[in-house]
């Protein structure tokens, strides 16, 4: 099939790229001439392990990307993989998500004769927002608005395993208003589908987007209630990953999302999960448990330092942040728990030094030079610090051992369950 993929971030890239492989003929849109032109070099405008060689087998034949949206009506379908960034109270702005829509509208209209054309969103979207997208679409269509259909497909993809999780969903969710929507999506995946036993979810565009919404809330709230209950055990001088452990076996539980540490960020949970609680507050109802779990996220970081304050008066001292993306396998810092940690760090008048395999470039978009120091390698990062903290669960720290001698007061404050206990540095664990 022919498919246009708007927007070019971790979502539409990997869509696009995984669209291709899957043989399908690609068009990737984007406003950014710089991403384009990254995509059309066979590379990807992000860290997303999988990504570049999935564009360098396919830019050039099955892929291609460009800021026009001129040819689009040659396609079958349109996907909009626009981001939905969140407002300061929670809301989510649907104003890059309508624009993108009303312009998909806008170069659709030429469509003629007996064709149709599919518009399907894959942006992260509150059911009541659909309507506003609706609407743009329909005013840029203007006279051939019945000539176009709307779905969404809402995306279940991790950074860091977004490849991977593409190839092997845990399910497939389709949200249409037409046998002939529900058709078109079905031929796009069948190859996916018919290689994977995944679970096929065929409802409506708007109980769809809640499904996205209600997945990521319980996985938040799941990893919140792992970190109130891991507070708990440290306060009664506990190991809550044992405690978790034994939970985990549990059927009705599962074993997943239970490692307590120092919060969840990234682009998805705090947004979708703020969204939701704002959702649903617009419609009377207060959210106490959602509300609960962004309440305990938030928490996490400050409890972290005080452990620290329990060791050493960081003012004026040297302090090594390890760890800079909110997660490993990704360069994003979007509401990484890196952020929190180095502000109260700045509050206590420490001297900062972060590093990150990977993290480093975007991280200064949030902390200039001036306000801290970069390391090149965690050693450097380590070397006359009075005090270590482990925001990210890069696998390199694992390996840490003899980097702790350099150190001025080799204290450690392990947020992620990383670094092993060992002999010569003062180790406490967040919630061990």
């Amino acid at each position: 099939m022919n498919v246009n993929v708007v927007g070019s971030g971790y979502v539409g890239t990997t869509l696009a790229a995984c669209l291709a492989e899957m043989g399908h003929e690609i068009t990737a849109i984007d406003i950014d001439e710089s991403v384009v032109a990254t995509i059309n070099e066979g590379r990807a405008p992000l860290h997303e392990p999988g990504l570049d060689e999935l564009l360098a087998e396919h830019v050039g034949t099955r892929l291609q990307a460009t800021t026009s949206y001129a040819d689009l009506a040659d396609a079958d379908l349109t996907f909009l993989a626009i981001g939905t960034p969140s407002r300061s109270d929670g809301s989510i702005d649907l104003g890059p998500l309508s624009a993108a829509a009303e312009m998909v509208g806008e170069a659709l209209s030429g469509l003629g004769g007996d064709r149709e054309h599919l518009v399907v969103v894959k942006s992260t979207i509150t059911p009541p927002g659909l309507d506003r997208v609706r609407e743009a679409l329909a005013t840029g269509l203007g006279d051939v608005a019945g000539a176009v259909e709307f779905a969404t497909n809402p995306e279940f993809l991790r950074e860091g395993t977004a490849v991977s999780d593409f190839r092997n969903p845990d399910k497939i969710v389709f949200g249409t208003e037409s046998a002939s929507a529900l058709a078109t999506l079905e031929e796009l995946y069948a190859p996916l589908i018919e290689s994977t036993d995944s679970p096929i979810v065929r409802t409506d565009p708007e109980t769809a987007m809640l499904i996205k919404y209600a997945n990521n809330a319980f996985l938040a709230t799941k990893i919140s209630l792992a970190n109130d209950l891991g507070n708990v055990s440290k306060e009664f001088g506990l190991d809550a990953y044992e405690v978790m452990e034994a939970v985990g076996l549990d059927d009705r539980i599962g074993e997943q999302f239970l490692r307590s540490g120092v919060g969840w960020g990234g682009s998805c949970f705090p947004k979708d999960v703020n969204a939701l609680i704002f959702s649903a507050r617009e419609v009377g109802y207060e959210p106490p448990l959602l509300e609960a779990a962004v309440e305990v996220n938030d928490r996490q970081p400050e409890r972290l330092l005080a452990l620290l304050d329990e060791h050493v008066d960081v003012a004026g001292e040297r302090v090594a942040v390890l760890g800079l993306a909110f997660k490993p396998g990704t360069d994003d810092v979007r509401n990484s728990r890196a952020i929190p940690l180095i502000e109260g760090l700045l509050e206590r008048g420490a001297t900062v030094v972060g590093y990150d395999p990977v993290a480093t470039e975007t991280m200064r978009e949030v902390f200039s030079d001036t306000e801290i120091e970069y390391a090149d390698s965690a050693e450097d990062a380590l070397a006359g610090a009075s005090g270590a903290v482990v925001a990210t669960d890069w696998d390199e720290f694992a390996a840490l051992d003899s980097e702790f001698d350099a150190m001025a007061e080799p204290v450690v404050v392990d947020g992620r369950r990383i670094i092993e206990r060992r002999e010569g540095i003062t180790y406490e664990g967040l919630t061990w």
